[in-house]
């Protein structure tokens, strides 16, 4: 007889574990517990098999019988229904997986990975420029990410005039995309090729003087300087070494060996922090001072040579002097930022030892080694900071005593 509504309704489990049959194959299991659980016994390759199709009254006799009768026409199709049962949950897990691995998700997976190898001043940059991808496409699943998704979060920021903001998000979108290819969670890399669709950024290059006529005038202008003691000597040592200016201010006597006329710039100092910067690519840098610096370095150590820092702040000696403090002190001197910048002390020691290097005999790669610039191969980066520190010795010394001349000369522009 044909279970009814009625007869579920008024059903009261009595602790012993039974079957109650529908019809074709449909029947109420009532376990010991008190359960109602519909069920279908099947045979499917000469197995006996048993389907459940969930819990009365959560699922009705209606959707019960509805149930049956779907994995009856699977029967007739040859196909196991239990199998397909479990096929089907799976693939939903899938698509919810997939649905919930979002840009967003991935990214901050990508980036946990990845932080600490950065810089403390870059980390808040990185993450910026994730935000500002995950404004657009942070909650679109990997999986149907495709190119023109990620170029729309980018053309917007580059139609506003930020070239170099639009290619650093390429650059990351590609970064993430990358890691999502690598860990399997997509097929293809929607990110490949970004930048060919962008404009060129447009390179701005800081202002220096480069004429010898020119640089003479400002090393005069400097040794004429009649602001702080601290910032002067900055000023004065500052042209010879073409250092960042981060990682001259920072600079301990901890560091500087002036018998063995050499600084090492440690790699644990960081880029940009407040008490005093290092080296950008946080390596260490071997300089090699030339006679000019040694007799500078001496002079200031006898009015700092008491605390840590080479150069200490007016108002504490547990900070440096500040980029500002050198960028005014130029100001003063009556150079323009369309003249001159104080990063443009590194442009002017490149310009020239460029334009020089074969009359002098150094090539390229000792002034970028000097310059500190990331070496892309690391087996030639180790190789060069190791064979070179002699060669730059020699040309440090060559263009120390070249300003000299150019100081000395009398002719002016």
């Amino acid at each position: 007889m044909p279970l009814t509504d009625t007869m579920l309704r008024n059903l009261k489990p009595d602790g012993t574990p039974s079957k109650l049959a529908d019809t074709e194959g449909l029947y109420l299991y009532l376990s010991p517990t008190g359960g109602k659980l519909w069920r279908m016994d099947y045979r499917f390759a000469g197995k006996r098999k048993t389907l459940s199709f969930g819990a009365y009254p959560a699922v009705p006799l209606k959707d019960a019988r509805g149930k049956r009768d779907n994995a009856k026409e699977l029967l007739a199709k040859d196909i196991d229904p239990g199998a397909h049962k479990k096929a089907v949950k799976a693939e939903a897990v899938a698509i919810a997986k997939e649905q919930a691995l979002t840009f967003a998700v991935v990214a901050q997976e990508w980036f946990e990975t990845k932080k600490d190898a950065y810089a403390a001043s870059n980390v808040k940059k990185k993450q910026w420029l994730i935000d500002l991808l995950n404004e657009r496409i942070g909650n679109k699943p990997m999986t149907t990410l495709v190119p023109a998704d990620i170029i729309g979060a980018i053309r917007p920021v580059e139609a506003a005039g930020h070239s170099v903001t639009a290619h650093k998000m390429a650059e990351t979108a590609g970064q993430v995309c990358r890691f999502a290819r690598t860990c399997g969670y997509i097929v293809f890399n929607p990110a490949d090729g970004l930048k060919e669709v962008l404009k060129p950024i447009q390179t701005k290059h800081y202002a220096t003087l480069t004429d010898p006529d020119a640089v003479g005038h400002l090393l005069r202008s400097i040794d004429e300087y009649q602001g702080g003691t601290i910032v002067s000597y900055a000023l004065k040592i500052l042209p010879y070494l073409a250092l960042r200016s981060a990682e001259l201010r920072g600079g301990r006597w901890a560091e500087i060996d002036l018998d063995k006329a050499l600084w090492i710039v440690p790699a644990s100092r960081r880029e940009k922090a407040k008490d005093g910067g290092g080296m950008k690519m946080r390596v260490a840098h071997e300089v090699p001072l030339p006679t000019q610096v040694v007799t500078l370095f001496r002079e200031l150590h006898l009015l700092t040579g008491k605390g840590s820092l080479c150069f200490p702040g007016r108002y504490s000696s547990s900070q440096c002097i500040s980029d500002m403090a050198l960028l005014n002190g130029i100001r003063r001197m009556g150079f323009s930022k369309e003249e001159m910048t104080i990063h443009g002390f590194r442009a002017m020691f490149s310009t020239i030892l460029n334009e020089k290097k074969l009359e002098w005999g150094f090539d390229a790669d000792i002034i970028e080694a000097q310059l500190a610039h990331k070496e892309q191969n690391a087996v030639r980066g180790a190789y060069n900071h190791a064979s070179y520190l002699e060669q730059r010795r020699a040309m440090l010394q060559k263009w120390a005593d070249f300003l000299d001349e150019v100081r000395s000369a009398t002719t002016q522009k």
